[in-house]
């Protein structure tokens, strides 16, 4: 895969909602040298501003921060409880290797009662976040010199070349910076038809937080969001229950829990990838959303909003598995969006 080794990092780089401090370094430093003024807010967002020929505004969101946990409690043991930074499934954090980012960092697992020890009736019931804990190999005399109430706490996970997918931690949503970085560097010497600010999004994962911010700052005309989505195509799934297909190219988002894309976008982006021959499919999701929400409601009068969603098997867990041609497909439709907005009649 081509700058496979970008997406490594920007995948393995810590950076939980409200802690994006690693990660927005490593978005900055290699941003450095492509156009644009580059500037941070009071919350964490990274805005790239790049001026267009014409006075309208079209803003590029793609969410930095990743899921997490957050410290509450450090027993007399040493042992760490804690709370969620974003959506989990209890039963996909099992025997999870973690960093806690105390005063250094610090490998620990995630652990639980053992099934051995288990009652019939526990071993059948739901499991809870507040059943794990986490477990340093420390005292708690040690633990503490480190590590205090509010440390944050990222997932360990590499991320691996399988086959035609890359799979590891957080494609949600380093996936989508990637391909946003992408863009920004195809477009580096091209004069861009509108004012166009790239911005890398802080605290999605809590309430897409960070889009509300940037978008009351900017007050976009137009708008689009790159995230993932759910690749439901494993056994089991019903075709219904699919939303997208990872191999089958890059999505176009009708509507999610929080947002009905304007119809109008719709049209734009699946005309833009017929004409430019892009592999695309058609997204409804009917859980979660995206940036896209903020962006379409947090301006006066609105903004006309959309996205690009990147199919993504095993969501939310250290194993997300993105097909590297629907990488490519994604990049390509952004590009083109961003470089032909202009030529579409918007009017109703």
């Amino acid at each position: 895969m081509k700058n496979f080794k970008l997406l490594k990092k920007l995948s393995e780089t810590p950076g939980t909602s409200g802690f994006e401090n690693e990660i927005r370094k490593l978005i900055l430093s290699e941003i450095s040298n492509l156009p644009g003024e580059a500037s941070i807010d009071n919350i964490g967002n990274i805005t790239v501003f790049r001026k267009g020929k014409k006075r309208k505004k079209l803003m590029l969101a793609a969410h930095m921060d990743e899921i997490g946990f957050i410290i509450n409690n450090i027993d007399e043991n040493g042992f760490l409880r804690f709370t969620t930074l974003g959506g989990f499934d209890p039963k996909t954090i099992v025997t999870h290797r973690v960093v806690v980012h105390g005063k250094k960092n610090l490998i620990g697992v995630i652990g639980s009662k053992p099934v051995h020890l288990m009652t019939n009736e526990e071993r059948g019931k739901k499991v809870y976040i507040k059943d794990f804990f986490i477990d340093l190999g420390m005292e708690k005399e040690e633990v503490e010199k480190y590590v205090e109430i509010g440390t944050p706490v990222t997932r360990y996970g590499e991320l691996i070349e399988m086959g035609n997918f890359v799979n590891g931690k957080s494609m949600d949503n380093r996936i989508s910076v990637f391909i946003l970085i992408e863009a920004m560097r195809q477009l580096k010497n091209v004069e861009l038809p509108f004012d166009t600010y790239f911005v890398f999004t802080v605290q999605e994962e809590l309430g897409l937080r960070g889009a509300q911010t940037a978008s009351l700052q900017i007050q976009p005309d137009f708008s689009l969001a790159i995230d993932t989505t759910i690749a439901y195509d494993t056994p089991g799934a019903a075709a219904h229950q699919n939303v997208t297909k990872a191999g089958e190219g890059t999505a176009i988002k009708i509507m999610d829990a929080g947002v009905v894309a304007d119809y109008r976008i719709v049209k734009f982006m699946k005309q833009t990838a017929k004409k430019h021959k892009i592999k695309y499919q058609l997204e409804l999701l009917k859980g979660g959303g995206t940036d896209t929400a903020r962006m379409q409601q947090m301006v006066k009068g609105g903004s006309i909003a959309g996205a690009i969603s990147v199919p993504t098997r095993y969501i939310h867990s250290v194993i997300e598995s993105v097909n590297k041609s629907d990488i490519k497909e994604s990049i390509k439709l952004l590009k083109n969006c961003i470089l032909e907005i202009d030529t579409y009649n918007w009017k109703f």
